[in-house]
């Protein structure tokens, strides 16, 4: 499965219309504020963070979406996040996302892993196995 490059490099800050990539229990991120929220709830919850660097134009993030969704169904310990890579261009920038989608599994805000493109085998494998590692720790 491969990845979208992303377009907010070629087009500058162009506005692009917004489409929610993403399920009931995955919280969008259209802001620094409630990236922050997040990021601190996250850490007094002792939650892993999955959080997914998208975009609404992007074909392998509409193909990983549903995947995504039901993993966070799935896996109710985990809090899972999309970042729409156009809405939040600097931010996504920040995180050096060269490529969509872009998946980061973050424990007290470092990186644990990193998925890049739209593997839902691995994508499984790797919520599964922090999934499995956050209980061990709870």
């Amino acid at each position: 499965m491969g990845g979208c490059i992303t377009k907010t490099f070629k087009r500058g800050l162009q506005k692009v219309p917004t489409q929610r990539l993403g399920g009931q229990n995955v919280t969008p991120i259209t802001t620094i504020s409630k990236w922050e929220e997040k990021l601190s709830e996250a850490k007094r919850d002792n939650k892993i963070m999955v959080v997914s660097f998208c975009a609404s134009w992007c074909g392998p993030c509409k193909a990983i979406s549903p995947v995504f969704a039901e993993l966070s169904n799935k896996y109710p310990s985990l809090m899972f996040l999309t970042v729409d890579v156009d809405g939040l261009a600097e931010f996504s920038t920040s995180w050096d996302i060269k490529a969509t989608p872009t998946i980061f599994f973050l424990r007290n805000g470092r990186e644990v892993d990193k998925l890049v493109g739209a593997n839902k085998e691995e994508l499984q494998r790797k919520v599964a196995g922090v999934a499995s590692s956050q209980t061990k720790l709870t």
